[in-house]
């Protein structure tokens, strides 16, 4: 077989192919032996039917083409290989000649991944906001710890903001009762927003026994989104008392003694957390930064598909969150256009990522051990709420191994283009990420360089 290879565009190549006709031997005797089960022939066994016999009986345009559509995923994938082609997605071919006992030629068009050329990036700079913790976020944090050890106590006056009450629903279409859409004894916080549009404005100055009549929209049920008419009874009112936030307070709500110690460690967790934040917008800033120094070419079909399934998963999304697309549209302020120009260009954005996260991979020489393997199957489970041996059972049965893979060595990937970055504050300051651990804190450099040297490395996982 004779293969060569030519540009197509930067991001598609054709392959020529010309195969003698002796080496589609194999693949016509298993068209031969595969028609000969599906005919019946007087005089022979099921699947014993001679080769002679069948070109008489079915005719020798059958078996060639049954041979042809045999051999040409084999003899495409020889010429990948042969022509070291980086092929992406699935090829057209288009049979050029062939004729019975003459040699077969097809050309393949396919699309590779793009010739990309990195410029140096060792201290790639880039920016990020300041950390900072502001008064009323420690106060905000400490709020929510005091209302954990409240105390709610029943009062005799009309529904204030931040109130507990206890009410009964009932709502009415057209003067007929909806079965669906009736509830006794509900326990709401006023101004939480958590119910129903308008609930709030009701009860708002009822006393306990009393009732209102308001218009507003089911979140739910067959009449989801239309107007109706909702009767709320506030049966019970009662207000949260706080505790003093002292020293007392703080020993028996943390393991401090004083409630400067635990102002101190709110303040300190926000930090951390605050740290991590700042962690994900330097990845973010690097990979951006990068993406504007290298001239990545997007595959069409390979975009194609990226925007159909982001498209998906957020349909996905908007039906479980009961929300329709000009609803998601209307709280994006986005029109349909800056929806799809913006959408178009993350992908491309995401695309172009790949590519370059995987030459730093493959020139870095990173490899995935089983225990990184691991740990990332573990954060997929728990983001999809099943159990670790649920999603690897998934992700084998559904050959998704290979794509974790992927993913675990481009974030290496992207950790070290990070690390060897310089990443400055908006102040000026160097933030440091090497050592950072995922909790916010930064381990011991030196101790992690000793126990690195103490713990051989694994062998990398199969996939």
């Amino acid at each position: 077989m004779k293969s060569t290879v030519e540009s197509v565009s930067p991001t598609k190549v054709r392959l020529i192919v010309e195969v003698p006709f002796e080496e589609l031997k194999p693949s016509l005797d298993a068209a031969y032996q595969s028609i000969a089960k599906q005919i019946t022939v007087p005089g022979f066994r099921k699947g014993k039917v001679p080769p002679q016999v069948i070109d008489q009986r079915v005719g020798r345009g059958p078996v060639l083409e049954e041979a042809i559509n045999d051999a040409l995923p084999k003899l495409y994938s020889r010429a990948v290989q042969d022509n070291k082609v980086k092929a992406i997605g699935q090829p057209e071919v288009d049979v050029t000649e062939f004729n019975d006992k003459e040699s077969l030629q097809f050309s393949a068009e396919v699309e590779v991944r793009p010739e990309i050329v990195l410029p140096d990036l060792e201290g790639l700079e880039a920016e990020v906001e300041d950390i900072s913790v502001s008064d009323d976020e420690v106060t905000e944090q400490i709020e929510a710890l005091r209302q954990r050890f409240g105390s709610l106590n029943p009062v005799e006056r009309a529904v204030q903001d931040k109130d507990f009450i206890t009410i009964d629903l009932s709502a009415t279409k057209d003067g007929e009762k909806i079965e669906e859409a009736q509830a006794t004894g509900l326990s709401y916080q006023v101004g939480s927003g958590q119910l129903l549009d308008g609930l709030d404005e009701a009860v708002t100055g009822l006393n306990a026994g009393e009732s209102k009549t308001f218009v507003t929209q089911l979140v739910g049920g067959s009449l989801k989104g239309e107007d109706v008419d909702v009767s709320v009874t506030v049966t019970a009112v009662k207000e949260q008392e706080l505790p003093e936030f002292d020293d007392e307070f703080a020993q028996t709500a943390s393991e401090f003694d004083t409630a400067d110690e635990l102002t101190a460690d709110v303040k300190g967790r926000l930090e951390r957390g605050k740290r991590l934040e700042q962690a994900g917008e330097a990845r973010d800033a690097v990979l951006e930064k990068i993406l504007t120094l290298v001239d990545v070419p997007v595959p069409e079909g390979l975009l194609t598909d990226e925007l159909a399934a982001r498209k998906e998963n957020l349909e996905q999304q908007l039906g479980y969150s009961g929300m329709t697309f000009e609803q998601f549209l209307e709280s994006e302020e986005q029109t349909q256009d800056e929806f799809d120009e913006d959408l178009k260009k993350r992908s491309e954005d995401a695309i172009k990522a790949q590519f370059v996260l995987d030459l730093v991979a493959e020139q870095q020489e990173l490899s995935v051990n089983d225990q990184e393997l691991t740990e990332h199957i573990v954060r997929h489970a728990q983001r999809s709420g099943v159990s670790p041996d649920q999603f690897a059972q998934h992700a084998v049965e559904h050959n998704l191994v290979p794509s974790l893979v992927s993913e675990v060595v481009r974030g290496k990937a992207l950790a070290h283009l990070v690390e060897n970055a310089k990443v400055t504050d908006a102040s000026g300051n160097v933030v440091e990420l090497k050592n950072l651990q995922p909790d916010g804190t930064y381990a011991d450099a030196d101790a992690d360089a000793t126990q690195a040297e103490e713990t051989p490395a694994e062998e990398p996982a199969k996939a």
